[in-house]
């Protein structure tokens, strides 16, 4: 019983540890400058690369979905409405193929 109050404090101390250290980091990125611009630019990039993969292993429901968001992040620039068309598409095109 006690290893498994270990582990409980290991990985409570772990989380912590985690996000005191990106709180002290976060503190000394610049406002400005490349690294800013760069690190505004991250999570745009990491979805655009998990949505590369996504697509080069999925299949045609996939690449249906894919296109009606992108239509619909087009003609609305809402990302909601973006990522429910997207949920929604690859939903039924699931159920249909």
């Amino acid at each position: 019983m006690t290893d498994h109050w270990l582990l409980i404090a290991g990985l409570a101390a772990g989380t912590f540890a985690i996000r005191f250290g990106g709180f002290l980091l976060g503190s000394t990125v610049p406002a400005s400058g490349p690294w800013a611009r760069a690190l505004k630019a991250l999570p745009g990039c990491l979805i655009c690369a998990l949505l590369a993969v996504i697509l080069v292993q999925g299949g045609p429901a996939e690449w249906f979905a894919a296109a009606i968001s992108l239509g619909v992040a087009l003609a609305t620039r809402s990302l909601p409405l973006t990522m429910l068309a997207g949920i929604a598409s690859v939903w039924l095109a699931r159920g249909l193929v």
